[in-house]
């Protein structure tokens, strides 16, 4: 069974303090009654026990702020305890019947129609005996003090009412004196007064009569005259009533009509602001669109640029495709192991052309999109142009707006017009790259047939050579004459000597068979010849009785006009833009591959020194 009553408790909040041995703070909190001196619960919480309260019930307060807020609980239950259903409670619950010296809890109820609250709940201990005693001792200690102070005061007060009275009872002395001096005064004065007053009020009667009688001739006379003049107001007022009555419907007929106007000017003036939103708005969306405008035209500027950058690589490397090609050409000439290599780098050449043009179609097909968003551009800026055309007649001040977005959206046509004839030029330049990689790749390609002719040319003087071996060895004698006379014999020649110092295993070349080959001073074949010119120089042989060394030299019948042996007359002219033989150097065709070559004797001779010889080969 739960008993309820409804106290008055005295709550008393302390913050302790404590410094030795160990600093620490403590809150303690006292429960009494002022009609009952037994009643006493007491708490003491600390820092540790508050952490424990707060994760137990949840709170978001700390130790520091605690007590503000339990004091700030409690006032608001002070001020819901009038009310016939309060919102805030404090309850006191015991688990005994009667508190009866039990532990108690001190909740603090929030009530609504749903569900009581409990925001706080404390746990008192009830107080032991010393401490009652102690309470009760302090108590009387308070009351004492309190006493001793009220006493104090009593006697003050007493002192001071003491004067007070005897100040107030003389002045009451003096104060009837001087009230009986004034009432004597004052009924002398009266009956003056009314003396005085009854003789003025007769006097002022007569006047009165006097007064009276002539203000009702004067009145009689006023009223006539008034009566006269308000006939003749009213007659006025008639004949004006009259003519305002006309004026009213001349009045009314107008406004009527200013109404009418009134409302069709509203018409109008709600269309006009319909359109000037309208226009507004529109603003708004060509402004949105320049805008978009102006960050497309910097994109496209963008774009230039990089393929400005873009052309200038390319013409970068079109200048190193030019350069290697020269180098080509001039390696091309030099030897058929240097011409594999040519021709390896010839067609990693035009596998790097086929990237470039793919390049340049791609720039080329990047230029033409250029070219499509720029005239969408400009079929954007022309119709913006119509329609703010049109906007300009609605009110001057668009007008003025308008001329300002026309004029730049003139300016952007003109940057537009710039951007397609930068364009333009970068199309031709582009162009120029293209005639120019042609011209590169035509010069590739003769360059290749003139290889082919060359070789074609070694391939039909091999031939040659080989025949002329032939018809030596038929013509010559197998023995010499003389006993010790050597001579350089067709047989022991080796038909197609290999260069071991150079690497080359390619078949010889005319200069090297014409330079070992020993001619008779009296030939049958006048095919034999070769139309390559050579100008050598003989020193003195030294000879001896025993031997004779021969060196061959050139037919004199056929030294400067031979016969060409069935070739053309274009292979053996010399052209101005052929590529020199930069592939053997002077001194190794001098020493080594334009040697003489002797053949074996069975006698040894001695050697004749042979002046260095110059040849000219035809491209």
């Amino acid at each position: 069974l739960f008993v309820h009553r409804r106290l008055n408790v005295r709550v008393n909040i302390e913050l302790l303090s404590i410094s030795s041995p160990v600093p620490k703070k403590d809150l303690a909190v006292r429960l009494t009654d002022d009609t009952d001196p037994f009643f006493l619960y007491n708490l003491v919480i600390s820092e540790e026990d508050f952490q424990s309260l707060k994760s137990q019930q949840g709170l978001l307060v700390d130790f520091s702020a605690f007590p503000q807020k339990f004091i700030d609980l409690l006032q608001q239950c002070i001020q819901e305890q009038n009310k016939d259903i309060p919102r805030f409670l404090l309850q006191l619950v015991s688990s005994a019947p009667a508190l009866d010296h039990t532990p108690v809890s001190l909740n603090v109820v929030e009530t609504n129609p749903f569900k009581h609250l409990t925001h706080l709940s404390l746990k008192f201990l009830p107080g032991t005996d010393a401490e009652i005693k102690k309470f009760l001792a302090t108590c009387l200690k308070g009351l004492k003090e309190d006493k001793m102070i009220l006493e104090e005061k009593l006697k003050k007060t007493e002192e001071d009412l003491t004067r007070q009275l005897s100040y107030t009872q003389k002045s009451l002395s003096e104060k009837s004196q001087e009230l009986d001096k004034l009432k004597n005064e004052w009924t002398s004065y009266t009956t003056a007064l009314s003396n005085k007053h009854s003789q003025e009020l007769t006097n002022e009667k007569e006047r009165a009569l006097q007064a009276q009688t002539q203000y009702q001739q004067q009145h009689e006379l006023q009223k006539k005259e008034l009566e006269n003049l308000h006939q003749k107001s009213i007659q006025q007022l008639q004949n004006r009533l009259s003519e305002l009555e006309v004026i009213n419907k001349d009045l009314t007929e107008r406004r009527y009509k200013g109404d009418s106007t009134v409302r069709e000017l509203k018409a109008k003036l709600s269309g006009i602001e319909d359109e000037c939103q309208r226009a507004k708005q529109e603003v708004l969306s060509l402004r949105r669109e320049n805008t978009t405008l102006d960050a497309e035209c910097h994109e496209k500027e963008k774009l230039i640029n990089q393929l400005q950058t873009r052309v200038a690589v390319l013409e970068q490397e079109i200048k190193d495709k030019d350069q290697l090609v020269t180098r080509t050409k001039e390696v091309l000439d030099a030897t058929q192991e240097q011409k594999v290599i040519l021709e390896e780098s010839a067609e990693e050449k035009q596998r790097h052309i086929e990237k470039l043009e793919t390049t340049i179609k791609s720039l080329s097909s990047e230029l033409l999109k250029a070219n499509e968003i720029i005239k969408k551009l400009q079929g954007d800026l022309k119709t913006l142009m119509s329609k703010l055309k049109l906007k300009n007649t609605v009110t001057i001040q668009q007008e003025k707006l308008l001329a300002e977005k026309e004029e730049r959206l003139q300016k952007e046509q003109r940057e537009s017009q710039e951007m397609g004839q930068s364009l333009r030029v970068k199309e031709q330049e582009v162009c120029k790259l293209q005639e120019q990689l042609e011209s590169t790749i035509q010069k590739l390609e003769e360059s290749k047939q003139l290889l082919k002719t060359n070789e074609n040319v070694i391939t039909w003087l091999n031939r040659q050579l080989s025949e002329v071996q032939m018809a030596k060895k038929l013509d010559t004698p197998t023995s010499a004459h003389g006993g010790g006379r050597a001579g350089v014999s067709p047989h022991s020649m080796p038909e197609r000597p290999s260069f071991h110092s150079s690497g080359i295993s390619h078949p010889i070349s005319p200069l090297y068979a014409f330079q070992n080959f020993v001619e008779p001073a009296h030939s049958k074949n006048a095919n034999s010849q070769c139309p390559v010119q050579f100008n050598s120089q003989l020193s003195k042989l030294s000879r001896c009785s025993d031997a004779q060394t021969v060196t061959a030299a050139a037919h004199p019948a056929n030294k400067e006009n031979g016969d060409q042996l069935g070739l053309e007359s274009k292979y053996f002219k010399r052209k101005d833009d052929s590529i020199p033989l930069r592939g053997l150097s002077q001194n190794t065709l001098n020493s080594e591959y334009l040697r003489p070559y002797v053949a074996p004797r069975a006698q040894p001779a001695p050697r004749a020194a042979a002046a260095p010889a110059s040849a000219y080969f035809p491209c």
